[in-house]
């Protein structure tokens, strides 16, 4: 019965002392993975906040270049206009999922202009978000390219295009319908941009109905899909320069050529400056109309305070 009862002793033990071992090797395990992400973890929020971008921007084109590339090159059977629309507003939602918790998921050199020119953006950020915006559409078209490259050959024959019957350069940048003048089409990328940003600083502004915590992205989708809708016959909407000429850019280097600068009457430049003036036009509308006339609060003037504060803390930390 002793010898046992030693043995059982024993055994209990030796239990022990193998899960001492086993906690031991698993507090190194997760000391050694928490050390490595924090060697890879980024410590300056302005870096943070243009790799976000960055990412942000990616994920965009890749999921509305990719919704475009399924209805093209199923000659229009996978839901057509409204399948493209739908899937570019939800491309939007989750691509702010990502990254609007670091640096508010702008994925737009328009929004980030605007929000520079009525001081919700300090200027020397636009730079870097601007660079990771166009840097990340640049990578997503690639990635589309890459993922479609057999179905894109199949399409075409090997040989892309940007006009004609089996064009396809439409996929990754926007291009004007046949009947649209230079100037109607400024006009458009203007308007769609200048609604947009009205509606975002609308959803934005807690003293209006702001958008619940953890909802904004999917508002802004809801807003992306209703402009689709509405104003996506004339060139498609873009209302992003980032989202259009970053594959622009790149199509031309993967074989289209240059033929996507000079189409449509060298239509590329107008989703690049329409946007830019549409966002700063929709953003002091929506401040002259609305949030001028809020009623001011005492911790107002606080809150303010507090921004200029943490902006400088930023740039102190860029150094």
């Amino acid at each position: 019965m002793g010898a046992q009862n030693l043995q059982k002793g024993m055994s209990e033990a030796d239990a022990t002392k193998g899960d001492r071992r086993s906690s031991k090797y698993s507090a190194l395990d997760m000391k050694e993975k928490s050390s490595c992400l924090e060697r890879i973890a980024l410590r300056n929020s302005l870096a943070k906040e243009t790799l976000s971008e960055f990412f942000g921007t990616c994920l965009l084109v890749t999921f509305t270049c990719c919704s475009i590339a399924t209805s093209v090159l199923n000659h229009e059977a996978s839901g057509g206009i409204l399948g493209t629309t739908i899937g570019c507003s939800l491309g939007v939602t989750m691509a702010i999922y990502a990254s609007g918790g670091v640096s508010g998921g702008h994925i737009n050199p328009a929004v980030s202009f605007a929000m520079c020119m009525t001081g919700k953006l300090a200027w020397v950020k636009l730079p870097f978000y601007v660079s990771a915006q166009f840097l990340g559409a640049i990578t997503g078209s690639a990635a589309v390219f890459g993922v479609y490259y057999d179905a894109l050959m199949n399409y075409t024959g090997g040989v892309f295009t940007v006009t004609g019957p089996n064009a396809t350069a439409h996929i990754f940048a926007t291009y004007p319908s046949p009947y649209l003048s230079t100037l109607n089409a400024l006009v458009d990328q203007i308007m769609a941009t200048a609604l947009l940003l009205i509606l975002i600083f609308a959803m934005f502004d807690k003293k209006n109905m702001p958008v619940p915590s953890g909802l904004e992205p999917i508002a802004v989708g809801l807003l992306i899909l209703t402009l689709g809708l509405a104003l996506g016959t004339n060139s498609g909407a873009a209302m992003n320069p980032a989202r259009d000429l970053g594959p622009r850019i790149f199509t031309a280097l993967a074989g289209w050529g240059t033929e996507v600068f000079t189409a449509g009457n060298s239509f590329w430049w107008i989703p690049v400056f329409g946007p830019m003036c549409g966002a700063v036009i929709g953003s002091y509308i929506y401040i002259l109309i609305i949030e001028a006339h809020h009623k001011k609060e005492p911790n107002d003037l606080h809150q303010s305070l507090d921004i200029d504060q943490l902006d400088k803390h930023e740039l102190a930390n860029m150094a």
